[in-house]
């Protein structure tokens, strides 16, 4: 269980919380470094970015196995889920997980003529009802880790004539997922797939979802230099019409951390992840403690030890507080050595 990428990773410190951000592999920063200094020097860099977007979108629908007309690119979750709650009709049942995460929760609640209902994760699917509209679920629980039953969830909203929306920010990277067997799914890049922030997705049906394209400016047209002034008078034709104004120098990056991620590939990397999870959650009960159950998850949550996470810090050992849970997250870049040394200090602080 050694690291995935060798050089490609330096991390100074013991760092396993990629569930918060993951760290940039080197060919990202390399190039990010010139484009900045092309940027700064007044060169051209903004053609060969927008070619870069381009990639990353083409990389990730290769990553979620679709067609790249059906990839939109943007830098939020929260932008395109609040795009998709735009689109349902007032008084429409949206159904969500108790406890997830908030960006893709909060867009519908604050429209205030929806129906938001939470039940538990593990109830999703059997509480999809006839007048549900949009089941929305992240696949990999952001708070401790667990995995949703997608395809349950998938085969009760077909059943009940119900649009599904998944959040794989916490998975796309590690848990392989085809995204045709979902009406949306919507992933921020900066955790698991070692963007930097600025880079997010949402994929779409063939029909577009039935979306309004209410954040689209010039970018949005199917030829965007023609389509600077004015209202944008042909949108263009696939999912580039959902998108947000690029990140240009985010994208140059993320270009290269996606090909990274798809060199290697989420199968692989996910074994690798799980291994270092489970070897954690064996130490963790000799010292003890018993973590939120979460079999085959890269994220392994300890309740009620949220607050070791700033100790750990001290000791250059990086976790994060989720929840009042003590939340490590293992990635391509961990190694067999990071589990036993964050397992080491943590044995040893009092209490």
């Amino acid at each position: 269980m050694e690291s995935l990428a060798g050089a490609e990773f330096t991390p100074k410190t013991t760092y396993l919380n990629t569930a918060s951000a993951g760290l940039l592999p080197a060919r990202a920063v390399a190039l990010m470094k010139d484009t900045l200094d092309a940027a700064a020097s007044g060169g051209g860099y903004v053609d060969a970015a927008f070619a870069s977007v381009e990639q990353a979108r083409a990389t990730y629908a290769g990553l979620v196995d679709l067609p790249v007309r059906r990839v939109a690119a943007g830098a939020s979750v929260a932008v395109y889920a609040g795009l998709i709650a735009a689109a349902l009709p007032s008084g429409a049942e949206v159904l969500v997980a108790e406890g997830d995460f908030a960006s893709l929760v909060n867009p519908f609640a604050v429209r205030g003529d929806l129906r938001l209902r939470s039940v538990p994760l593990a109830e999703l699917a059997e509480a999809v009802r006839p007048e549900t509209a949009l089941v929305a679920v992240s696949a990999v629980q952001s708070a401790d880790g667990r995995l949703a039953d997608l395809d349950a969830i998938a085969a009760a909203a077909r059943a009940h004539g119900a649009r599904t929306l998944v959040d794989t920010s916490q998975s796309a990277g590690w848990l392989p997922l085809r995204a045709d067997a979902y009406d949306f799914t919507v992933c921020v890049a900066y955790k698991w797939l070692l963007c930097p922030r600025g880079v997010a997705f949402m994929t779409v049906p063939d029909d577009l979802g039935e979306l309004t394209p209410i954040f689209g400016g010039w970018v949005a047209g199917e030829k965007p230099w023609d389509s600077c002034y004015g209202p944008v008078t042909e949108l263009a034709h696939s999912a580039r019409r959902f998108d947000e104004a690029p990140a240009l120098l985010s994208y140059v990056a993320a270009d290269h951390s996606l090909e990274l991620v798809a060199e290697l590939g989420p199968e692989t990397i996910g074994a690798h992840d799980r291994a270092l999870a489970d070897r954690f959650r064996a130490g963790l009960a000799d010292l003890g403690h018993t973590p939120v159950a979460a079999p085959g998850s890269a994220i392994v949550a300890v309740p009620g030890l949220g607050h070791a996470a700033e100790r750990l810090a001290e000791a250059e050992v990086h976790v994060s507080a989720r929840a009042g849970n003590l939340r490590a997250a293992f990635h391509l870049y961990n190694t067999a050595a990071d589990v036993d040394h964050l397992l080491e200090v943590l044995a040893g602080l009092p209490g």
